[in-house]
């Protein structure tokens, strides 16, 4: 992977299902006039006639790598997900993670992670599928993850407009 300028941001919405990271990766490209990053996995799980599967995730993992190169340029970037999440997706279901996802990750920095609370209510689709208490292990997972790679993080919580005045704060401290 190529260095990329270092005055150009990355940063990441994480967080466990149900927890608004595509509203709020989306609100925040535009009111921060970025780019963003929808999320992958969504769109490709919802194409597939059948439960997905590890090739699948693989799959998955390296058009979110590509979508990362292919932002290289760009000043200040919104990733819906990224693959600290795809990562643990991988272990979650399968209980192993490719080397290239390990990889990645520490060479396709993120300059900042919001971890998104799961203080909102879950909300099922055909693409969630762990609430309730899961949804409380995947935060813990997430966080730990994080903590586990040193990467700067901020959570976030709150309803409503309150959620994204929390993230706001959040990426004008940062950008300062």
């Amino acid at each position: 992977m190529e260095k990329r300028n270092q005055n150009n941001k990355r940063i990441a919405i994480t967080g466990p299902e149900s927890t608004g990271k595509t509203v709020m990766s989306e609100y925040l490209a535009v009111h921060f006039q970025g780019l963003w990053v929808p999320e992958y996995a969504r769109e490709y799980v919802c194409q597939l006639d059948r439960h997905y599967l590890y090739d699948d995730l693989e799959t998955i993992a390296r058009k979110q790598i590509g979508q990362y190169e292919a932002m290289k340029a760009s000043r200040l970037v919104f990733f819906d997900t990224w693959l600290v999440i795809t990562k643990v997706w991988f272990d979650w279901a399968y209980g192993k993670v490719p080397a290239f996802v390990e990889d990645a990750i520490l060479e396709c920095p993120i300059d900042l992670y919001l971890l998104l609370k799961p203080d909102l209510p879950w909300e099922a689709d055909p693409a969630r599928e762990n609430g309730g208490e899961n949804r409380i292990r995947l935060y813990e997972r997430y966080k730990a993850e994080l903590d586990q790679y040193g990467f700067q993080y901020k959570e976030v919580g709150g309803i409503g407009e309150e959620r994204l005045t929390n993230a706001c704060r959040e990426i004008n401290d940062f950008l300062k």
